[in-house]
C-alpha cells in the first residue's frame, strides 16, 4: 500500500512495518515479545487465542501476575478460535491466506497435530513467513524436552555461572532466555521480510532459546581457554571471566553501587575520586593483570570507601570522574524513572482490567518515523467481529453460529 503523499509530492513517512500483517499464535513471554516489537513498529498483529484466552491472560490479576499480559500485548487485536475443531482450523487457514507472517511458540509438533504447520500454511499462501520459537529448536535430540525460562537457564549454563562460588547456582532474576529468544525471533522475522522484499520468497524460521542465550556467556566461556585452571564456576558480582578489576557491587550507606574499571584510565580516575592518587605508583596495581591478582585487596579497599557514602553521592562523584558505575536500584525506582518516562519507553495507562499501571513501549526507536499510538492489550476475542467479519466476510448470523458451536 503506497504512503499518502505530503505537500510537494513527497510521500509521508510510515511506521517501519506498516502494511505487514501477522497471525500471532504465541503465548507467555517469548513469542508475545517478538510480536509486541512488530506491533509497535506498525505491523497489524492478529492475536489468535483459545476460547478461554492464552495462559498468561489467565494468571491471577489480583497478585499482579496478569500485568505482563498487558505489557506484552499492546497494539494487538484479539480473536478466539478453537483450533482443535475443523471449523476453527478452516477459519485460521482462511486468515493465513491474507497475511505476511505466522508466528507460534508451541512445543515442537503441536502445530503439525493441529494441521496448521508450515506445510499446511504454505499450501494456501506460498509466500508466507512462518516463524517458530521454542526452547531447543524444531530439530535435534533436545527437541522434545520441556522448555521454560527456568529450564533453559539451567540447560544453557546461565544458572551455573550465576551466584557465588561457595553457594549453589541460582537463576537470573529476569526471564533472560524467554526474552533473548523473543528478540532473536523478531530479528529473524524482520530479516525474512527483508529477504522476501528482495525477491527471496517466503521461508521458515526456527529460533531456539538455548541458542539465543549462548552468546551472552561470552566472558564466562572465554575463561575456559585462559591460562588459569582455578576459575570458579560462579563469580558473584565479579567479572564472569575474572579478568577485570575493580568489577563488583559495593556497599553504600543506603544500598549498593556497581563499579567497573575497564581500563587503566578508569582505574586512575577512580583513584582520583577516592583521593588516593598515590596508589597510581603502586607496582602491585600497575596493570589490569596486576590488579586482578590483588582482587580481594582492591575490592576491600573500594568497599571501605563506598560504604561511608550514599548511592547518589557516589554516583555523582564517579560520573564526574568518568568512572563507569550505577546505583543498584529497586524495581519501584526503575518503574518511575524520569529518564525512561521522558523518552517514552515507559508510560502510565489506565487499563480496563488492571487499573493504573506502568507499561513499556518498544526499545527500538526510529526518531524520523511515526510511532503508532499506544493501544492497551485487548479483551479476549474483542476483535472477533471486526476480523472474522471484515476480513473473511462472515455475517452476524454466522458469527453467532460460531459462538453456539464453541468455535469462538
Amino acid at each position: 500500500m503506497a504512503a499518502a503523499p505530503r505537500m510537494g509530492g513527497e510521500p509521508a513517512p510510515r511506521a517501519p512495518l506498516a502494511g505487514v500483517c501477522v497471525l500471532d499464535l504465541t503465548q507467555i513471554y517469548n513469542g508475545p515479545y517478538a510480536t509486541l516489537l512488530m506491533a509497535q513498529a506498525g505491523a497489524e498483529i492478529i492475536k489468535v487465542e483459545p476460547r478461554e484466552g492464552e495462559f498468561l491472560r489467565r494468571r491471577d490479576a489480583r497478585s499482579g501476575a496478569g500485568v505482563p499480559f498487558a505489557m506484552l500485548n499492546a497494539n494487538k487485536a484479539s480473536i478466539t478460535l478453537d483450533l482443535k475443531t475443523a471449523r476453527g482450523r478452516e477459519l485460521f487457514l482462511d486468515l493465513a491466506r491474507q497475511v505476511d507472517v505466522v508466528v507460534e511458540n508451541f512445543a515442537p509438533g503441536v502445530v503439525a497435530r493441529l494441521g496448521i504447520d508450515h506445510d499446511a500454511i504454505k499450501r494456501v499462501n506460498p509466500g508466507i513467513i512462518y516463524a517458530s520459537g521454542s526452547g531447543y529448536g524444531q530439530t535435534g535430540p533436545y527437541r522434545e524436552y520441556p522448555a521454560m525460562d527456568l529450564t533453559v537457564q539451567a540447560m544453557s549454563g546461565v544458572m551455573s555461572v550465576t551466584g557465588f562460588a561457595d553457594a549453589p547456582p541460582v537463576k537470573a532474576g529476569a526471564a533472560l532466555c524467554d526474552f533473548f529468544g523473543g528478540i532473536h525471533l523478531y530479528g529473524a522475522i524482520t530479516t525474512a521480510l527483508f529477504h522476501r522484499a528482495r525477491g527471496g520468497g517466503g521461508c521458515r524460521i526456527d529460533v531456539a532459546m538455548l541458542e539465543a542465550v549462548y552468546p551472552a556467556l561470552a566472558s564466562n566461556i572465554g575463561s575456559l581457554y585462559g591460562e588459569r585452571d582455578d576459575m570458579p564456576p560462579r563469580t558473584g558480582n565479579r567479572h564472569g571471566g575474572l579478568s577485570l578489576c575493580p568489577y563488583n557491587v559495593y556497599p553504600a550507606a543506603d544500598g549498593f553501587i556497581a563499579i567497573i574499571c575497564n581500563s587503566d584510565k578508569h582505574w586512575q580516575s577512580l583513584l582520583t575520586a577516592m583521593a588516593r592518587p598515590e596508589l597510581e605508583a603502586e607496582p602491585r596495581f600497575k596493570t589490569m593483570r596486576d590488579r586482578v591478582r590483588c582482587m580481594d585487596e582492591i575490592d576491600d579497599m573500594v568497599g571501605l570507601w563506598t560504604r561511608a557514602r550514599d548511592r547518589q553521592a557516589l554516583f555523582d562523584l564517579l560520573v564526574a570522574h568518568r568512572v563507569p558505575c550505577a546505583p543498584v536500584r529497586e524495581l519501584r525506582e526503575v518503574v518511575h524513572d524520569p529518564h525512561l518516562h521522558e523518552r517514552g519507553m515507559l508510560l502510565e495507562v489506565d487499563h480496563p482490567t488492571y487499573g493504573k499501571i506502568v507499561v513499556c513501549r518498544s526499545p527500538l526507536n526510529f526518531p524520523d518515523l511515526p510511532r503508532p499510538d499506544y493501544r492497551v492489550s485487548p479483551a479476549c476475542g474483542a476483535d472477533n467481529a471486526r476480523i472474522l467479519g471484515g476480513r473473511l466476510g462472515l455475517s452476524a448470523a454466522e458469527l453467532d453460529a460460531l459462538r453456539r458451536d464453541a468455535v469462538i
